[in-house]
């Protein structure tokens, strides 16, 4: 897309973050006049945040930047300010910088009152060819983040209800195996190989177009829940993945939550979408605020880590067993913790 106009701008960052911002911070960087990165902000936010740009920067090779607030100015002009002297301390230029309120924007690099007058510039975002070039282009722009993290959100209605029922089925049967089991370190050997045959099989399932039934989803979200198992699908882990794990996300009960959502998270950072990633990882740490893999994950989205670093670098599943060793009882102990507790009952729609 070129972007000739502030409209042209404005009306391409939505499409760029993934949903329509407000109280938000979006600065985008550019080498040799194309886009390589896309950075956004809730505002206000601490003195700081943006430090972490700087390696990110240089990473990137990023020449100039287009800086975008959204919101009063009072809430937006101070982050603005720190945008700016982030681009003068590390050498690179401002192309543009803007505020946008309420169906107006206004300059913060323009001081020209025929073109840039003190109340602010109207615009319209439907007179730029921009939205429809990015609709061509596969990308969306859903009406705020509250939408984007709707598409997380937990399935309601008989959808649930279903998903409830074979939840509660392999949560006895696996009881029943348990009690039933007359040696502990034999049923965890059998339990996580089961767990990793079925995150291959998952794959596959999904690869071909195909979707877990309830119950393969519900023994599936359990088996996820032992760090071996959770593990073979990181290893395995490719972008095309993410449509599985936020399937599971959304259908799993809350409980077994975290680790697909931690899944859906990496595959979507994979593809170049923190913003998907973020809310994802949102979810999986409302469920359980110390789900290390999340917070591992977060922590590399807040300092604008790039995927790539991962690349090349996670272990095979052969080195995983090496390291590991043999399953045993204990690896379970996470799952059979959750099997006591009672997941929240949604509204049903």
């Amino acid at each position: 897309m070129t972007l000739t106009s502030p409209t042209d701008v404005l009306a391409a960052v939505p499409y760029l973050v993934g949903f329509h911002p407000t109280a938000s911070l979006v600065v985008v960087g550019l080498a040799e006049g194309r886009a390589k990165m896309v950075a956004r902000w809730g505002l206000p936010f601490p003195p700081g945040t943006l430090d972490a740009m700087t390696p990110l920067i240089d990473r990137e090779g990023i020449t100039d930047v287009v800086i975008v607030g959204y919101g009063p100015g009072d809430l937006v002009t101070p982050a603005v300010d720190e945008a700016r002297t982030l681009a003068l301390t590390t050498g690179i230029q401002v192309g543009e910088a803007l505020r946008a309120h309420e169906g107006r924007y206004w300059s913060y690099i323009c001081n020209v009152a025929t073109c840039c007058p003190a109340e602010g510039t109207p615009y319209d975002l439907s007179t730029s060819p921009i939205a429809a070039e990015a609709t061509v282009h596969g990308l969306v722009a859903l009406p705020n983040r509250e939408a984007l993290e709707r598409t997380v959100a937990p399935v309601t209605g008989p959808v649930r209800m279903a998903m409830r029922r074979a939840t509660s089925e392999a949560i006895a049967a696996f009881r029943a195996d348990l009690m039933a089991a007359p040696d502990l370190d034999t049923f965890a050997r059998h339990f996580v190989a089961d767990g990793l045959a079925r995150v291959r099989s998952a794959l596959e399932t999904h690869i071909e177009g195909g979707r877990l039934d309830d119950v393969e989803a519900a023994k599936l979200g359990m088996a996820l829940t032992v760090m071996r198992v959770r593990d073979e699908a990181w290893t395995l882990m490719h972008e095309s993945h993410a449509a599985l794990w936020k399937d599971l996300t959304r259908r799993l009960e809350s409980r077994f939550v975290p680790p697909v959502a931690s899944l859906l998270a990496m595959a979507a950072w994979r593809s170049g979408d923190s913003v998907q990633a973020t809310v994802a990882l949102e979810r999986a740490l409302t469920t359980d605020p110390g789900y290390s893999m999340a917070n591992l994950l977060m922590h590399a989205l807040q300092n604008l880590l790039s995927p790539s670093i991962l690349r090349g670098r996670l272990p095979t599943p052969e080195e995983l067993d090496a390291t590991m060793g043999r399953a045993n009882p204990a690896w379970l102990l996470p799952l059979i913790n959750l099997l006591d507790e009672e997941d929240l009952h949604p509204t049903l729609e």
